[in-house]
């Protein structure tokens, strides 16, 4: 056959005058991310809540402790009945 004379496909010489080396185009750098300050408190913020939803609502220690100060005739004086009553009132803003 007369049209196979060399055996080349012409347009193979095309497509590889085309091709480029992949590792020429790689552009060597340092990555780099930026993150918004709003990011941050949004961020902070759920990892307050999932610290919250994890926390248990009741501390079975602490309230142990606290019965076991109550009735103990010699704790409640009116020293700790005013220091409790200014937490309270300073919990609650007032």
């Amino acid at each position: 056959m007369i049209d196979k004379i060399g055996g080349i496909n012409p347009l193979n010489n095309v497509q590889n005058a085309h091709r480029t080396n992949g590792v020429e185009n790689v552009k060597l750098g340092n990555d780099s991310i930026s993150v918004s300050d709003e990011a941050k408190r949004m961020a902070a913020l759920y990892y307050m809540k999932e610290v919250g939803a994890t926390t248990p609502d009741v501390r079975a220690d602490r309230i142990a402790e606290v019965k076991a100060k109550i009735q103990d005739p010699s704790y409640l004086n009116n020293a700790v009945i005013a220091s409790t009553a200014e937490r309270i009132m300073t919990s609650f803003g007032l």
